[in-house]
């Protein structure tokens, strides 16, 4: 029973990273792409499988108005 409750969790590991390379291998991705430093000390990716039309940005939060001032009383 101690073998077996060793061995499991290994074939489980070794069959799941065996899964993520076959994934990988077959993604279909001539050019994995690179990440290159920016002028501005930011970091760019450049290249890659990743097209601009895959990525979903949401919509930017519409302001709100301006809250009006109370008006002071002249007393």
């Amino acid at each position: 029973m101690t073998r077996l409750r060793t061995t499991v969790p290994l074939l489980l590991a070794a069959g799941l990273a065996a899964l993520a390379v076959a994934t990988v291998r077959d993604a279909g991705c001539d050019d994995p792409g690179r990440y290159e430093l920016r002028p501005d000390g930011t970091w760019s990716l450049v290249g890659g499988c990743v097209d601009p039309a895959d990525l979903v940005v949401p919509a930017p939060p519409a302001a709100p108005a301006p809250a009006s001032a109370p008006e002071q009383s002249r007393s």
